[in-house]
C-alpha cells in the first residue's frame, strides 16, 4: 500500500501516525494512506524560512524564471504517469487530467517568461514619481521588494497539479519559499510530482516542501511576514481567518473559496444563432469536465424567461447523452465525484435545491455507469434543476453542489439577470453570450465589483474563448464576498500579495539610480 511522506526541512519524512486512506473514487478501492502527524512544522516553516528565503531572495527575477522553467520541464517528462495517477485517484478523463497537469506546467512556463522580462533584478518601481516640495528637489517614488517570510500554499482536492504549480510559480518568481499542503484525498499526484522535482535537484534547499496530512500546527508559528494562500471551502476559509495565531500575527492571507457562479444567455440571442449553441456547450461542460467539481464552474444558468422551457429541454436532451462511468474509457465523459462521502453530501444538497427548483435531468446516483459499479463508486448524475419562480429563491443563491449540478433561472428582463447574478453575494466569475454590445456594457458595469472575473462571448469571439471555468494565469482569480476576497495570479498583478510596496522619498538623481536598478512595472 502507498504511504505517501512529506518533504520538509529538506528531507523526506513519514508521519508517525495510522493515516487517513485515499482512494479510487471509481471502485472504492483504497489506494494508500496519507499521514503527518508528529512532524516538526515549526522546524519545518522554519527552515522553508531561514534556509530558502535567503537563496531565493539572492537571485535575480530572470534566475528565479530559470528555476520554474526547469520545474516545468521535469515534469512535462514525466506527464504519463501522472495522468495515470489523475485518472485513478481523482476519478479524472484524459481531458480533466489534462486541464489539471497541462495547467500547471502551463503557468509555470507563463511565470518564468514573465520572470525573463523582467530580467536581472530583484526590485521592481512603478512608473513615474511624485513632486513632494515646492522645488523640484524632493520626489516620491513606489518600489516593491520581496518579504522575509515563507508561503504556506493550502490547496483543494479538485486541482493538485495546478493548484500547486500556479502558487509555487508566483511565490518563487517574487523570490519567497513555498511550504505547500495539498488535500489529503488526492494528494498522491503532487506528492509524485513535488518527488521528481526534488530528485532533479531543481530549486535551492528550503524553496519548496511539501506536507501530505492534515498539517496539524502548520500555522502556529506563522510570523507577520509570512504569507497564507488557501483554496477550499468558504468554511474552512472563515475557520483560518479565526485562527489564533493568524489573528496575532497578522500574516497576509488570501482566500478563494466556494461560489455560486452565473452565466447569462442575453436576451438578444434566438433560438439556432451560433452564440445560442455556445451557451449550450459551455453549460454542458460544466455538467461534464471533472465531474463539475470547480469553484469557477457555472452554478446558475440565467435565461430568458420566453425561452426558459425550450433551452431547459434542450440542455436535457444533450446532457441525456452524456456518458457516465470509469474514466480509463476514452468515451466517458463524467467520472466520479473524489469520494462517495463527496457525492453523498451533493445529493442531500441537491435535495434542498429541489425545494425551491425542479429536476429536469439527472438528481442523484446513476442507475449505471459504463465499467464500474454507479453505488460502489462515487457517481453522480449530471443534473440540470429548473426553477420557476426567480423572485423567492434563496437556496439557489447560497447552497453550491460541488459536483455536476446547475440550475437554470429564468428572467424577465436585463435588470432582473443582473440582480439575480449579483444574489450570489460575490463570485469568482460570471459569463455573458451576447452579440449586443449595449447589453455587454450594461451587464460588466454594473456586476464587475461583485465578480473576480467576468467573460463576455460574442460571434467575433465564437469558440476561441477559454471557458467560463478555466483560470488563465494572465487574468487575477478570486472575488469579493462569499467567494472569500482574495485574488492570485494576473501575470505580474499576482507579485503584489508576497511583496511589499514602500514610498521611498528623495532627490530625483536618487531615484533615478533606483530605477535603473530596477524592473518597471505597471499595474
Amino acid at each position: 500500500m502507498i504511504r505517501l511522506e512529506s518533504f520538509v526541512s529538506g528531507a523526506w519524512n513519514a508521519g508517525r501516525g495510522d493515516g487517513r486512506p485515499f482512494v479510487d473514487p471509481t471502485t472504492g478501492e483504497v489506494l494508500g494512506k496519507v499521514d503527518a502527524s508528529g512532524l516538526d512544522m515549526a522546524s519545518a516553516i522554519a527552515y522553508a524560512r531561514d534556509i530558502g528565503g535567503p537563496a531565493l531572495r539572492a537571485m535575480t527575477f530572470a534566475e528565479r524564471a530559470a528555476l520554474l522553467r526547469a520545474v516545468s520541464d521535469i515534469l512535462a517528462a514525466n506527464r504519463p504517469r501522472y495522468n495515470e495517477i489523475a485518472i485513478k485517484n481523482a476519478g479524472n478523463t484524459a481531458s480533466d487530467a489534462a486541464i489539471d497537469i497541462e495547467g500547471g506546467i502551463g503557468t509555470l512556463k507563463v511565470f518564468s517568461r514573465l520572470g525573463d522580462k523582467l530580467g536581472a533584478v530583484q526590485m521592481l518601481i512603478e512608473p513615474g514619481s511624485d513632486q513632494l516640495a515646492k522645488d523640484d528637489v524632493f520626489r516620491a517614488a513606489h518600489i516593491w521588494t520581496t518579504r522575509p517570510g515563507v508561503a504556506i500554499h493550502i490547496n483543494a482536492f479538485n486541482f493538485p497539479s495546478w493548484g500547486l504549480w500556479e502558487k509555487f510559480a508566483v511565490a518563487i518568481l517574487a523570490g519567497v519559499p513555498v511550504v505547500a499542503k495539498p488535500a489529503s484525498p488526492t494528494a498522491w499526484l503532487a506528492h509524485e510530482m513535488v518527488r521528481d522535482v526534488v530528485a532533479a535537484n531543481a530549486l535551492p534547499p528550503g524553496a519548496l516542501s511539501l506536507v501530505c496530512g492534515t498539517g496539524e500546527g502548520l500555522l502556529d508559528s506563522v510570523s507577520g511576514m509570512d504569507h497564507i494562500a488557501f483554496t477550499g471551502s468558504h468554511d474552512t476559509g472563515a475557520h483560518l481567518r479565526r485562527n489564533p495565531r493568524v489573528f496575532e500575527a497578522s500574516p497576509r492571507l488570501n482566500i478563494e473559496a466556494d461560489s455560486i457562479n452565473a452565466t447569462i444567455l442575453g436576451p438578444d440571442v434566438a433560438n439556432g444563432h451560433d452564440i445560442d449553441a455556445l451557451f449550450r456547450r459551455e453549460i454542458l461542460r460544466a455538467l461534464s469536465v471533472k465531474a463539475g467539481q470547480m469553484c469557477t464552474n457555472i452554478r446558475r444558468i440565467l435565461v430568458p424567461q420566453a425561452r426558459a422551457k425550450e433551452i431547459v429541454d434542450a440542455l436535457a436532451a444533450d446532457i441525456a447523452k452524456l456518458i457516465i462511468g470509469n474514466p480509463a474509457d476514452a468515451e466517458v465523459r463524467v467520472g466520479p465525484l473524489v469520494h462517495v462521502q463527496a457525492r453523498d453530501e451533493a445529493v442531500d444538497k441537491i435535495v434542498a435545491l429541489t425545494r425551491e427548483a425542479g429536476t429536469a435531468a439527472g438528481g442523484g446516483i446513476p442507475g449505471q455507469a459504463r465499467d464500474a459499479d454507479p453505488k460502489r463508486g462515487a457517481f453522480l448524475a449530471p443534473t440540470l434543476l429548473a426553477a420557476k419562480d426567480a423572485d423567492h429563491l434563496r437556496a439557489v443563491h447560497e447552497i453550491e453542489v460541488f459536483g455536476p449540478v446547475a440550475t437554470a433561472v429564468p428572467y424577465r428582463d436585463l435588470d432582473h439577470a443582473i440582480a439575480l447574478a449579483l444574489a450570489g453575494g460575490g463570485s469568482l466569475v460570471a459569463s455573458l453570450f451576447s452579440d449586443d454590445p449595449r447589453v455587454g456594457q450594461k451587464v460588466v458595469s454594473q456586476i464587475a465589483n461583485a465578480h473576480g472575473r467576468v467573460m463576455t462571448v460574442d460571434s467575433t469571439v465564437g469558440k476561441a474563448h477559454t471557458g467560463h471555468a478555466i483560470v488563465m494565469p494572465q487574468c487575477v482569480h478570486g472575488g469579493p464576498g462569499r467567494a472569500g476576497g482574495g485574488e492570485e495570479l494576473g501575470g505580474l498583478r499576482g507579485l503584489r500579495f508576497y511583496m511589499q510596496r514602500t514610498a521611498v522619498q528623495g532627490s530625483p538623481g536618487f531615484l533615478n539610480t533606483l530605477r535603473g536598478t530596477s524592473a518597471e512595472i505597471a499595474l
